[in-house]
């Protein structure tokens, strides 16, 4: 019997370990005392064997069989902010240009054409005003909104310091995902890093936001995570669960400009900070019957139990840019993903000069789309590279000039991986999942019943 090589993984946990097989990321939890047993079962080897081809499928289906769904789009160059570690050029942000609304109308239109080939008649494309920030040119946002919605799901990623009483009514009206940024649990913490050109606090001015968004049920937080808020992240979780806010995302600092760098946590310390964090959110569930989804790490989650379930694609590889989104930026130019705006070499021709259709097949975007774990040192041999995806590749070509190398974060995502299997194998990842996640989740092999004592 013929089956690719499992690997052992040590999970931390007092009774159990993971067993990988990397290619395809099959995995199972065994007693720790009985993994040689477990790793000798003819069974269980003929199991994995038999479903080789099937996983190796959907692996690949995963990877390498996505079309893109999803824009990333810049209506504006402009940003009223000037945070340490924005990874967009702070002269873009200061004195850039807006997008007129026919030229976002045209965008839309180009966009709804190509989409038109490529998606199901039924599956509406996503379009996400991201940024700078998009609120800057909101009359403008706005009315091609109004005018596309019910061709186009929008979302809209935002400071939140310009979301007035009519700005946030017309975005729920038209269903809009709403994304809004905060840093810290008081702005003694926000300030360190976000605020205004002149230095001016804005944390009032998004907790104001968030409280008006209170009950609607589409919006969202992004939190970036530096060493000026690592020690702050429980307070910030109770922040944002007594805000009632449903997902918020706990993301490392991209490392892409040296102002981020100088802010990077150590690894070991982030890993320590953000489990604290993941377990306040459990504890705020039992104690009040809510969840705050922390996406992120819910996305991790899915990528060991149910990895075509993935919402996010930045943990995988290839990464998702270039392959199921891609940016658009104010004067029209393609790239494979927000990060690399301002990059020129990364621009692969504009979508106003018929750029779209051949953006796919340029160097710009093939240098990502083909970026694979198997190519990187010290990523192909890793048990967990196909769950981890090692992000970003952004981030990799600012630290190592190239996209074939590791991001910044490599010893943290191992950390994180560790915990979601402790989770998985003490029987609480679902506390920390959207509701009616395992709806489609299928159990391979179960070892629980097989082992005495294991269950």
């Amino acid at each position: 019997m013929s089956h690719r090589p499992l690997t052992t993984f040590d999970i931390g946990h007092d009774r159990y370990s993971a067993i990988i097989e990397p290619e395809t990321a099959f995995w199972s939890l065994a007693p720790t005392a009985d993994l040689h047993r477990v790793l000798l079962d003819p069974e269980y080897l003929g199991e994995i064997s038999a479903r080789e081809r099937s996983l190796d499928e959907e692996m690949r289906l995963l990877r390498f069989g996505l079309l893109p769904s999803a824009v990333y789009f810049n209506p504006t160059e402009r940003c009223n902010l000037n945070c340490t570690y924005c990874y967009l050029p702070e002269k873009m942000r200061r004195g850039g240009k807006h997008m007129t609304e026919n030229q976002i109308f045209a965008a839309m239109e180009l966009l709804l054409e190509y989409f038109g080939k490529t998606l199901p008649a039924t599956t509406r494309p996503q379009v996400i005003f991201h940024g700078s920030e998009p609120m800057l040119n909101r009359r403008a946002v706005l009315a091609a909104i109004d005018r596309y919605s019910k061709e186009i799901a929008f979302g809209v990623q935002t400071n939140g310091t310009l979301l007035d009483a009519e700005t946030i009514g017309r975005l729920i009206e038209n269903q809009v995902s709403i994304g809004l940024s905060l840093d810290g649990p008081a702005a003694t913490i926000t300030d360190l890093t976000r605020h205004t050109h002149g230095g001016r606090s804005i944390h009032g001015r998004v907790i104001s936001a968030l409280e008006a968004l209170r009950g609607y049920p589409n919006h969202s937080v992004i939190s970036t995570v530096t060493t000026k808020n690592l020690a702050h992240l429980r307070e910030l979780v109770d922040l944002l669960h007594g805000l009632e806010v449903p997902t918020c995302m706990l993301n490392p600092v991209r490392c892409t400009l040296p102002g981020a760098r100088s802010i990077r946590p150590d690894d070991g310390a982030f890993a320590s900070a953000y489990i604290a964090a993941l377990e306040r959110t459990y504890q705020l569930y039992r104690e009040t019957g809510r969840k705050l989804i922390v996406a992120n790490f819910a996305n991790a989650i899915l990528a060991v139990i149910a990895p075509t379930a993935r919402r996010l694609m930045c943990d995988i590889s290839p990464c998702g840019g270039g392959r199921c989104f891609f940016a658009v930026d104010a004067n029209g130019g393609l790239f494979p993903c927000s990060e690399f705006i301002g990059l020129p070499e990364f621009q692969a021709g504009n979508l106003f000069d018929g750029g779209l259709e051949s953006c796919f097949a340029s160097d710009a975007f093939t240098s990502i789309t083909t970026r694979t774990v198997e190519q990187i040192d010290g990523c192909r041999e890793c048990a967990i590279r196909n769950y981890c995806g090692a992000p970003c590749p952004a981030e990799a070509c600012a630290l190592h000039e190239t996209a074939a190398a590791k991001g910044a974060f490599c010893d943290f995502y191992r950390e994180q991986f560790r915990f979601i299997f402790r989770l998985i194998a003490d029987g609480l990842e679902s506390a920390y999942l959207w509701d009616s996640w395992d709806s489609d989740a299928i159990t391979t092999f179960d070892l629980a019943a097989k082992l005495p004592g294991s269950a």
